[in-house]
């Protein structure tokens, strides 16, 4: 498979390295950045190592003009690019599709532990996408006008409803908005298909599938699908929506991640 240009954030461990070098995958829809806003200097200030990937045709890595060619596959290999440059098994962390991304790259290779964000269920994304169309049915409008930055209240209240919890504040979303990009049509299709891909390999490895209460893309209810493929443990944030890595409790997400990570060394 050809190499690409992967752009990675590195925020370096503040004092002491406290485990393996933290490698954070972003969701759909998502750049890098996401990671930068809280949790790259939460964790960093913490004593991690910490990268965040520009997945191909995301952010600053190379393809954006040939984005709808990506798909899940593409996406792993510019994880397993990056993890190869790393002396020791890094411990993996995506969001939403990243989890995906991050289930597929361990098919084929071994990490330290993974950490699984608000992950897509097994049985992929058609179910959510058709729950959300019947009942916001203006959404996808909203979505698209909210990646081309235009926020007008309806589009900041449903962008709400959907990824984060109502204490999020508008202020922040119009915030985030550069993080936010268009998806690969291809991605999106894997994803849909997702309960037709049959994965060979399931390592045994320290896996935390972890979720938002308030999530309404994938509610925590489903969370124990993913967590019975690896024999994860579970955990729910109290009111956090989706986005777990930008929502108004995100430092509850953190908390619980960096207090699992600790118990694994």
């Amino acid at each position: 498979m050809k190499t690409r240009r992967i752009h990675t954030l590195h925020r370096p461990a503040v004092g002491a390295r406290r485990s393996p070098p933290l490698i954070f995958v972003h969701g759909g829809y998502a750049t890098a950045d996401c990671w930068d806003a809280y949790f790259l200097p939460w964790f960093s200030g913490r004593g991690f190592d910490c990268h965040a990937l520009d997945l191909s045709g995301h952010g600053a890595s190379e393809g954006r003009e040939h984005l709808h060619t990506f798909g899940i596959n593409d996406y792993a290999e510019d994880l397993a690019q990056v993890t190869r440059k790393f002396d020791v098994p890094a411990i993996l962390i995506g969001h939403s599709m990243g989890t995906v991304v991050i289930e597929r790259l361990l098919e084929r290779q071994q990490a330290q532990a993974a950490v699984l964000m608000a992950p897509v269920p097994p049985i992929g994304i058609l179910g959510a996408t058709m729950k959300i169309a019947l009942s916001e049915p203006t959404f996808f409008d909203q979505q698209a006008r909210a990646i081309r930055g235009k926020y007008s209240p309806e589009t900041l209240q449903m962008m709400r409803d959907v990824y984060y919890s109502p204490e999020t504040t508008n202020e922040n979303l119009i915030r985030f908005a550069p993080f936010f990009q268009s998806e690969s049509r291809r991605a999106i299709l894997d994803l849909t298909l997702l309960a037709m891909h049959l994965g060979w390999r399931r390592p045994a490895l320290p896996v935390l599938v972890i979720g938002g209460e308030a999530d309404a893309l994938f509610p925590p209810a489903g969370l124990g699908l993913t967590a019975v493929r690896w024999q994860a443990e579970v955990a729910v944030v109290p009111r956090a929506g989706h986005t777990l890595m930008l929502d108004a409790h995100w430092e509850a997400a953190a908390e619980r991640i960096a207090a699992w990570i600790e118990r694994q060394s």
